[in-house]
């Protein structure tokens, strides 16, 4: 349940008891600056494989609170601990400490864009085990876990709730800070052409910009750098997707996926293959995309889009993940063929 700065709980708002997470207020934030400003040491964590928002938004915190004189860690629960290449160049990765070296029982964690306890990987009990458990995430699936929330849907990117964050703590931007929050706010907007981006969003890059950041370095090493082993596994993927014209009532279904000894032969982590969703979703023909990447151990990641017609978050719930109605995942230990029915099972059309 939500608590005050003390750790004590609260009851939950109506939106919350019907399980939607509401936006926070100015009560929120009042409990979370009390939070941080009594809290001995600060563990930042985000969620596991962390994309640029999930990274970005981490890394822009520990640089704010370090700036301010805390002690603060940043982590991921994924062992080994892999910063993907194409986040090789953010700011702040001094402050990053493997899952191990995350206390047992840490003062303060502070969580970025991770959508469920689930996706806190080896660190969810050490957080659920902290005296307090502040949430920062912008994904309508999350259940209002922790003690503390600051969720808001209707949000871009869990960066622009950083940015806020770091706004009432009275910390300037700088090129560190706000490289980081671009390459979260750039990455969860798709370089801003995702149905989120608002005006508002603009004017926050806007912010962003003014600091001097190089702003086309970043997007570069985003979208247009890869290795030549993934322009293999790439041509292996196409050359394997489908298409299911038929799915979610003729609103068509584009799928493929990437076996680990893809990934093994051609030295590929998969990390490096988060892309390959905005590949494979420009199928004109289907509504919705679908990429299962299967790890060493054959657990499969699937990353989903949809086009507007069509809630894919509800059917990565059905999988045990979630995310936003238009984009979202989940890991799963059922076969390629098995995930695929299930999968296409759960689709439905968006309200």
């Amino acid at each position: 349940m939500p608590g005050d700065s003390s750790g004590v709980p609260r009851p939950r708002t109506a939106a919350e008891s019907a399980g939607r997470p509401a936006a926070p207020g100015e009560r929120d934030w009042t409990e979370v600056l009390a939070l941080v400003g009594e809290a001995r040491e600060i563990d930042l964590i985000c969620h596991v494989c962390p994309d640029g928002d999930a990274l970005g938004s981490a890394l822009a915190a520990g640089l704010a609170l370090r700036s301010l004189g805390a002690t603060v860690r940043v982590s991921f629960g994924d062992d080994p601990q892999v910063v993907p290449a194409s986040l090789a160049f953010l700011p702040g990765q001094e402050l990053l400490v493997p899952a191990a070296e995350v206390p047992d029982r840490p003062d303060l964690v502070i969580t970025f864009d991770v959508a469920a306890e689930g996706r806190l990987g080896l660190l969810r009990e050490k957080a659920l085990a902290a005296r307090a458990m502040v949430v920062i995430d912008h994904h309508a699936s999350n259940p209002g876990f922790g003690t503390h929330r600051l969720i808001d849907p209707a949000a871009p990117a869990t960066a622009v709730l950083v940015d806020e964050l770091l706004r009432r703590l009275g910390v300037p931007l700088d090129q560190p800070i706000a490289t980081c929050l671009y390459t979260g706010v750039a990455s969860d907007t798709g370089s801003f052409k995702y149905r989120a981006t608002t005006p508002a969003t603009h004017e926050f890059a806007g912010r962003l910009l003014a600091t001097g950041i190089r702003h086309d370095l970043i997007s570069r090493t985003l979208w247009d750098t890869s290795s030549f082993g993934y322009l293999k596994v790439l041509s292996a993927a196409l050359e394997r997707a489908e298409l299911d014209r038929a799915a979610v009532g003729g609103l068509g279904l584009v799928w493929t996926w990437v076996p680990y000894a893809d990934l093994a032969a051609h030295g590929v982590a998969v990390e490096e293959i988060e892309g390959l969703i905005d590949i494979v979703r420009r199928t004109a023909e289907a509504d919705v995309a679908l990429v299962l990447k299967q790890d060493p151990d054959g657990t499969l990641r699937g990353s989903s889009r949809s086009k507007g017609a069509v809630d894919v978050a509800a059917a990565c719930g059905a999988l045990g993940g979630g995310g936003h109605v238009y984009a979202a995942g989940f890991s799963t230990d059922l076969g390629v063929q098995q995930t695929l029915e299930c999968f296409r099972a759960a689709l439905r059309p968006a309200r």
